[in-house]
């Protein structure tokens, strides 16, 4: 199917398409034309993205995850999985094992985030009536003595 319609499929515009596939989330194919052609895989591939930007993760978090799924063999990306966080039964990590790094990663990030803005914020809040006016009376008095 053509990008538009691909697009409007996914819920995304062939613009937002187009930046996806330039950032690494989806190779499309080309027909002879030179046109992008995608497939109802393809599709759906675009809504997990979406569903996962939406979320909270960032393009590069989701780069991180499709590109370790897309290394995986198909054979191992169908096999039986663990339960969430749970190694396999060779002992190597289950597919969830990445994702989870990504989003507690994303997670403490978010929390360093909120409390630094709440540390602004409180800053903030501590200075409205007395000190504001004072930081007024400064600068009206910083501008008299520039144009003196």
């Amino acid at each position: 199917m053509r990008i538009g319609d691909a697009a409007a499929a996914a819920g995304l515009t062939p613009r937002a398409l187009r930046y996806y596939e330039q950032r690494g989330l989806l190779t499309a194919r080309r027909t002879s034309s030179g046109h992008r052609d995608y497939t109802a895989e393809d599709v759906r591939h675009l809504r997990a993205v979406r569903e996962l930007l939406t979320a909270g993760l960032t393009i590069e978090d989701v780069r991180a995850l499709v590109a370790a799924i897309e290394a995986l063999p198909a054979n191992r990306r169908a096999r039986d999985r663990p339960a969430p966080g749970e190694p396999r039964a060779d002992g190597e990590p289950g597919l969830c094992t990445l994702p989870n790094m990504i989003v507690r990663r994303r997670l403490a990030y978010l929390d360093e985030r909120i409390e630094r803005l709440t540390e602004l914020r409180d800053g903030l809040a501590q200075r409205v009536g007395g000190p504001l006016r004072d930081l007024g009376r400064d600068l009206d008095s910083t501008r008299t003595q520039a144009a003196g």
